[in-house]
C-alpha cells in the first residue's frame, strides 16, 4: 500500500481557524509534507506561516520558488502565487486566475495529482463557492485520497458540501480527527479506503461566453459530471464561479452606464447656453431624457432579485 506523504489542504474563508487546528494535531515526525493554500488578497503580506507555526509543531514557510520538498514541513502559498508541485520541488507562478483567485486550490491539487499520484492526500476545509472540487476530482481520478471537512462542523460549508457533491470522497471528518486520519495514511496505518473515479473525455466546446476577466472565448470542458470554464489565456471557472462573476460583471456594468448617463446629461446642459436656441432645446432635452435613462437603470439595481448558489 503506497504512502500517503504528500498532504494538500485548501481552505477559504473561515479556513486561518481550521489551518490551526489541524496542524496543532501534527506532531514534530509527521513523515509528510503539507502543503496549503488559503484564499488571500493580492499584494497583501501574509502572516499564515507564522499562526501556524506557533499553533502546532511543524514549521510553516512561504516557500521560495524552486524550494525543496521536505518531510514535517508545512508549504503555504504566498499571496498571488499559484502553489505548483513539481518532483522534488516547488513551483510558484504568477499564471491566470483560476476560480478568480490566485492563490488557487485547484492548480495546487492538480499539479499534486499530476505529479505525485496515489500518493496525495488531498483535503478540502471551510470556504465559500466550491474551489478545489475539481482539483478534488483529478486526484481521486490519479488514485489519491480525497478528505472532506464534515460541512456541519465547517464555518463556511459551500466548499465541503460541492466536495461531496461532485466527488465521492474517502473521508468525511471533522477538524479535531483529521490530524490523526492524515497521520495513519501518512504512515501506512489503518484501513485505507478506495472509492473509484472514471476518468472523462476532456474535449472542449467552444461557448458564445466571454471570459470575466480578460473577455476572452470560453471553452467547456468536461470534468467528471461536471463542467469547467476555460478561456484562450487559462482563467478558469466552475458553474458556480462563473455565474457568481459574470453577475458582477453585469452589475458594474449597469453603474458604469449610469456614470456615462448621468455625465451625458451634465455636459449637454453646461453647453447648451453656447447653441442657437432651437439646439439649445435639444440639447437640455438630451440632458433629460439621459438622466432619466439612468433613473431607470438605478431602480433596475435596487429592485434585482438576489439568491444564494448553495
Amino acid at each position: 500500500m503506497p504512502e500517503h506523504d504528500i498532504i494538500i489542504v485548501g481552505a477559504s474563508a473561515g479556513g486561518v481557524e481550521a489551518l490551526q487546528e489541524l496542524v496543532r494535531q501534527f506532531s514534530s515526525d509527521l513523515p509528510a509534507a503539507v502543503f496549503v493554500v488559503l484564499h488571500l488578497p493580492p499584494r497583501t503580506r501574509s502572516l499564515l506561516p507564522e499562526i501556524l507555526t506557533k499553533a502546532g509543531q511543524l514549521p510553516a514557510i512561504h516557500p521560495e520558488n524552486g524550494a525543496p520538498i521536505e518531510p514535517g514541513r508545512i508549504y503555504v502559498a504566498p499571496p498571488d502565487h499559484h502553489l505548483v508541485l513539481e518532483r522534488g520541488h516547488i513551483h510558484l507562478s504568477l499564471g491566470p486566475k483560476e476560480q478568480h483567485h490566485r492563490p488557487c486550490i485547484n492548480v495546487m491539487f492538480r499539479s499534486a495529482a499530476l505529479t505525485y499520484g496515489d500518493r496525495v492526500t488531498a483535503v478540502v476545509l471551510t470556504g465559500e463557492l466550491d474551489d478545489g472540487t475539481a482539483g478534488l476530482w483529478e486526484v481521486k481520478r490519479r488514485g489519491g485520497i480525497a478528505v472532506v471537512q464534515n460541512p456541519e462542523g465547517a464555518a463556511f460549508p459551500s466548499m465541503p458540501l460541492s466536495a461531496l457533491r461532485e466527488v465521492e470522497a474517502d473521508y468525511v471528518v471533522d477538524i479535531a480527527g483529521m490530524g490523526a486520519l492524515l497521520t495513519r495514511l501518512a504512515r501506512k496505518k489503518g484501513e485505507e479506503k478506495r472509492t473509484e473515479v472514471e476518468g472523462a473525455k476532456m474535449e472542449p466546446q467552444l461557448t458564445d461566453l466571454t471570459c470575466p476577466d480578460c473577455k476572452g472565448t470560453i471553452w467547456e470542458v468536461a470534468r467528471g459530471n461536471g463542467k469547467e470554464y476555460r478561456c484562450r489565456v487559462g482563467h478558469t471557472f466552475s458553474p458556480k464561479s462563473m455565474l457568481s462573476e459574470h453577475f458582477a460583471v453585469q452589475e458594474r456594468a449597469l453603474y458604469s452606464a449610469i456614470v456615462s448617463l448621468e455625465e451625458g446629461a451634465s455636459l449637454a446642459e453646461r453647453i447648451a447656453w453656447q447653441f442657437e436656441a432651437p439646439v439649445s432645446e435639444r440639447l437640455r432635452e438630451e440632458a433629460r431624457q439621459r438622466q432619466m435613462q439612468a433613473e431607470t437603470l438605478r431602480q433596475v439595481l435596487k429592485e434585482r432579485m438576489s439568491f444564494s448558489l448553495d
